[in-house]
């Protein structure tokens, strides 16, 4: 008779490791007249919990016994639990030993063994009679953080089935875990491997057994899991889950992370239109947000973020969670800086400026490890809070020129739109976006070269390769002409006669009927800052292009003026640099009749408005006219008075807008002087005005004469 197996825990010799490399099933019965299946079902058990503790052994025979048994067929029956309806699943081999928790008697698989009286073939016996909530928190901490440590769910399962006791906390972590290892590779459906797991489903069914005795935590932290996990909401343990939860939300049972994370797998499984949400946020106005770790943060406002329409019946919840979030920005991830910035473009916090700014210091360090997607929503919030400063510049411009070939098309288009909206001539970017549009201009869609090429015009910026850049621009133009948005096509184009780049093959085509009326699309009218693009084409034609003799724009799609009140082709004037010059002007000619600040140009461009530039009319012998005179004029001057609004915003460098404008004035016959306010704001008298206006004005006299 072989000598009897050590218990667990014990110290092995090297005699006793000898002694286990024995036929599990040859153990003698036990005195008490068990039967000879179930003594070797005992066997069994007691052997392989033996064997965790030695990891080198090495046993040929007992290890291929115990990979030879079939699972346990009671283990099936939790499938009904995460399948509505039936399905054929193939059955897997037995991974690991499940061990029992208290005395119940191991049954022997597949029926072989005999069953107690009365008890079902199908009763649905998990590898733990129950889960425990006993367990000393420190030995819950320490099994929790060593499925943190775990970077399979393999092993994950493998741990779990190693418990002796199966606490409740520790089963909704070990989900938690199973999710965050799924979802590393992206959003790809259901994992059907895990879902079909062994493992896997005792735990789901012990879950639905135990519910009503689950704590609030792990009851919502196991229906978050397995809600990312993709399991069929329509499963009966999904649905024990949601019903149970919803029990808890009505009784007031759950804390404020608990609240958090069940609102958002209550909006991912039923919209945010349930009133369960409603319930969820009416709950959270009165929790303590200030102790709300970070990832309860970001769930928070994720709810928000799908509920925008809510926003006024919450506002005082999000400006204490906005609050709260000063203290939290350097523990986010850059995921979770991108999103949060992104939630608080959706819910309008424009009073949150010292948070979006907080927010903005902390992506200068993480633009690097943005995705695509994630750079794209930190800079649709720059834009819409009006957020840019240098370092953030610097750390763009660092980032694009080192990585311009390998970054994908839609981030390079995303940067450089960036720098059109805020207005900054950052000349490494856009030379870095320019290289990969002429080595790669197969990856840009047409939308996305929109977006690479209208900033060049409007910033006034010719990259070195312009003639390759444009070169390819028009060769993608003549291939993917009817690819293009109608409005994008035009922006583009007009973007390109900014810069002396005038689109003359196409000018045929986008002046047609046809291209107006795709323009126009289903509505009346084509709307104010279309016509003004198509005019200022039009006049570019007739000025630069006097060798183009295609068709010509209808004059009902011509505007009469550039300077419109909302997204004009011209930029009004400062009005304090206005008054300042203003006052030279009166100073140096004497009085205000000898100039104008109410002139509309022949072609729509103005000298005037309601914050006007100036004209000046002189004879042939250089004398000052007044305004009133038509007779005797030789000679008309357009003083451009140009504010900071008409220039890059980090530099001294012209707009493409204005620089068009003063480049028509010229073909049209004016003398044009430009007055720029970084030459005013260094003046320190009236006096040192006047000499200046003289100076611009009459550069070949030593006096001004009128």
């Amino acid at each position: 008779m072989p000598a009897p197996l050590p218990g667990p825990g014990a110290c092995f010799s090297g005699e006793s490791r000898a002694c286990l490399c024995v036929d599990p099933f040859l153990v003698a019965p036990s005195s008490s007249g068990q039967s000879r299946t179930e003594s070797d079902g005992m066997a069994f058990v007691t052997l392989r919990r033996n064997l965790c503790h030695l990891p080198d052994l090495r046993i040929h025979g007992a290890l291929a016994a115990l990979k030879s048994r079939p699972a346990n067929p009671v283990l099936h029956a939790s499938r009904e639990r995460l399948c509505p309806r039936p399905c054929s699943l193939q059955a897997e081999s037995f991974r690991v030993g499940l061990r029992r928790a208290c005395g119940r008697k191991f049954h022997a698989e597949n029926g072989a063994g005999p069953r107690p009286a009365g008890e079902p073939l199908s009763s649905p016996v998990g590898p733990w009679d129950r889960l425990e909530q006993s367990l000393p928190r420190e030995q819950e901490q320490v099994h929790s953080e060593r499925l943190d440590g775990f970077r399979s769910a393999g092993e994950v399962l493998a741990f779990v089935s190693s418990l002796d006791t199966l606490p409740d906390g520790v089963a909704a972590r070990a989900l938690q875990r199973l999710c965050e290892l799924e979802k590393r590779h992206g959003d790809r459906g259901p994992p059907a491997d895990l879902l079909e797991d062994s493992v896997f489903r005792a735990v789901c069914l012990q879950l639905e057994q135990e519910l009503p005795r689950l704590s609030g935590t792990s009851l919502v932290a196991a229906f978050r899991a397995l809600t990312l996990l993709q399991v069929d909401p329509q499963s009966s343990l999904m649905g024990a889950l949601a019903a149970e939860c919803q029990n808890r939300l009505t009784r007031g049972g759950l804390d404020a992370p608990s609240l958090c994370a069940l609102g958002e797998s209550l909006i991912t499984l039923q919209g945010p239109g349930c009133a369960a949400v409603d319930s969820v946020l009416c709950q959270l106005q009165g929790e303590n947000v200030e102790t709300l770790t970070p990832e309860n943060i970001m769930a928070l406002y994720r709810i928000l973020q799908a509920c925008p329409e809510k926003v006024s019946q919450h506002q005082a919840l999000l400006n204490r969670l906005n609050s709260v979030s000063l203290s939290v920005v350097s523990y986010l991830s850059p995921k979770s800086i991108s999103q949060m910035l992104s939630a608080l473009v959706v819910l309008d916090q424009t009073q949150a400026l010292p948070l979006v700014i907080k927010l903005g210091k902390h992506v200068v360090r993480h633009i690097p490890r943005f995705t695509s997607e994630e750079l794209g929503k930190v800079l649709d919030a720059f834009i819409y809070f009006g957020q840019h400063d240098r370092f953030f510049t610097k750390a763009l411009e660092q980032h694009v020129a080192a990585l311009c070939l390998s970054l994908d098309a839609e981030v390079v288009s995303r940067v450089v739109e960036y720098c059109g909206r805020k207005l900054i001539l950052s000349q490494p970017i856009l030379d870095a976006a320019a290289e990969t549009f002429v080595c790669q201009p197969e990856k840009f869609s047409p939308s996305q070269i929109s977006k690479l090429i209208e900033p060049f015009g409007k910033l006034n910026y010719l990259p070195p390769n312009a003639p390759a850049l444009f070169g390819k621009l028009e060769a993608r133009l003549a291939t993917h002409f009817s690819y293009f948005p109608p409005k994008a096509l035009l922006k583009l184009l007009h973007s390109c006669s900014l810069i002396e780049y005038h689109p003359v093959n196409f000018m045929p085509k986008i002046f047609s009927p046809f291209f107006l009326q795709q323009l126009q699309g289903e509505g009346s009218y084509l709307d104010r800052v279309s016509l003004a693009q198509l005019t200022q084409l039009f006049l570019t034609s007739v000025l630069e292009c006097p060798f183009y003799k295609g068709p010509k724009l209808l004059p009902k799609y011509q505007v009469k003026s550039f300077l419109t009140p909302c997204c004009s082709l011209e930029t009004p004037v400062d009005f304090q640099l206005y008054k300042s010059v203003m006052i030279g002007l009166i100073d140096l000619f004497g009085a205000r009749l000898y100039f104008a600040s109410k002139v509309l140009t022949p072609y729509c461009y103005t000298i005037a408005c309601s914050t006007p530039d100036v004209e000046i009319k002189l004879d042939e012998e250089g004398f000052v006219l007044p305004v009133s005179v038509d007779e005797d004029v030789y000679k008309r001057v357009a003083l451009c008075i140009d504010g900071p609004q008409r220039f890059c915003s980090n530099g001294k460098h012209l707009l493409g807008k204005e620089a068009i404008k003063q480049r028509h004035l010229q073909l049209l016959g004016y003398q044009v002087v430009q007055v720029p306010y970084h030459e005013i704001e260094v003046l320190k008298s009236r006096l040192e005005l006047v000499e200046y206006l003289q100076r611009k004005l009459f550069p070949q006299n030593t006096a001004a004469r009128w």
